[in-house]
This record gives C-alpha cells, structure tokens and sequence, in this order.
C-alpha cells in the first residue's frame, strides 16, 4: 500500500476553500480514479510547532491505492479534468509526495 500526500503550503493571505476541497474537489478525485483510489483522508492545518504560530500546511490529503503504478493508472487518464479543478479552491501551488506504509 502507497499513500500519495498533496500538501498545500501555508501563505499569509492565500485562498484555500476547505468545505469545497471537501466536499467537492476530493469526491471528484475518487470518482475519477475508481477502485484504483482505496481510500483518501484530508487534513486542516490548526497551528506550528509554537502555540498560536500558523501551520506549516493550509491543508493536505492522503490518497491511498496498491502501488505507485495504480496510482498512476487511475490518476494518468483524469489527471487534466482534476488539475483544471484545483483554481475552483486555492491559489496555491500544492507539494506531492508518494511514501510506503511501513
């Protein structure tokens, strides 16, 4: 099992609409990758290290699927109608990292 983590920087100032990464960004995701998507989870950043400091992410999520080339397999074919979607919630310029369970 793999989980691909998209993290989205905090910025002072940037746009990120939470309800609609929820609710419609991430369910259009796993409609689009299938059974090739097993699971996903999505955090929201509270705070940093120091009490009252911001979070290092606005918000992440964690898509999980059998291997790296499912992933791909079930991202590769929507990759551009989920990417167009991106601007419907951030101005952000999101990170990815894929990592094995261990």
């Amino acid at each position: 099992m793999i989980k691909v983590s998209v993290m989205y920087p905090y910025k002072d100032g940037a746009i990120f609409d939470h309800e609609y990464y929820k609710n419609k960004h991430l369910p259009l995701l796993k409609e689009k990758m299938g059974d090739y998507c097993v699971r996903y989870s999505v955090d929201r950043g509270l705070s940093g290290a120091v009490p009252g400091s911001p979070p290092v992410y606005i918000a992440s999520c964690h898509i999980y699927c059998e291997s790296v080339e499912s992933f791909y397999a079930g991202f590769g074919p929507s990759r551009k109608e989920i990417l167009a979607d991106v601007i419907n919630y951030t101005d952000l310029t999101p990170e990815m990292q894929i990592s094995e369970e261990g």
